[in-house]
């Protein structure tokens, strides 16, 4: 639901705490949740210093390692909203494909500890998830790991190895293949709406 005069006066002043670039998209430009998400998150985020060099709103219930390592598109501003997010990126690149959801208590791990040195962490390698994946609640993704286009992870599972093929549901511990998705005929996706 668009709130003309609070989205206005979020643009005014949200750019003051935020970087612009992040500012747009669905969530800002179709609705004014993510000028809600922006006021919500302002206090612990900005003054409080849970995620403060952040430039995006992300609620203090979540943790990010680093922005810099951080690649999605605004349009998926959701993925940090929500609660018991875990992105542990600061020593790799955490890649979310557009469309892609992240369930709560998600944790995405590029770089685990040195089995014999606690105190150190392995070399970090990058998680790439594809275009319109689905993430479900209490998973793990662990370093390297990359998934294909359309891969759903059931809830609770740990994902060890990539599934690049896409188009599939994969769950347990560790994660395997359950079931495969059929992929829209030509015909299907051009009468398809996105909304």
């Amino acid at each position: 639901m668009e709130r003309p005069v609070f989205s206005f006066f979020s643009k005014l002043i949200m750019p003051l705490f935020y970087d612009k670039k992040f500012l747009r998209g669905r969530w800002f430009e179709e609705s004014s949740l993510g000028w809600t998400w922006c006021w919500r998150n302002l206090w612990m985020q900005k003054v409080k210093g849970i995620n403060r060099d952040i430039p995006f709103p992300v609620s203090f219930r979540n943790e990010v390692s680093s922005a810099e390592n951080l690649i999605f598109d605004p349009d998926d501003m959701n993925d940090f909203n929500a609660f018991g997010c875990y992105f542990q990126n600061f020593a790799a690149k955490i890649v979310i494909g557009k469309g892609s959801y992240i369930a709560p208590n998600v944790g995405l791990v590029t770089a685990n500890h040195v089995l014999t040195d606690l105190e150190q962490h392995q070399p970090g390698k990058d998680i790439v998830l594809g275009k319109n994946c689905w993430i479900g609640m209490n998973s793990t993704v662990l370093p390297g790991v990359v998934l294909g286009d359309h891969t759903v992870v059931g809830a609770g599972s740990v994902v060890t190895k990539s599934f690049p093929e896409g188009w599939q549901v994969i769950a347990g511990n560790p994660a395997k293949v359950i079931r495969k998705l059929e992929k829209p005929t030509e015909n299907e996706n051009q009468n398809k709406t996105i909304v």
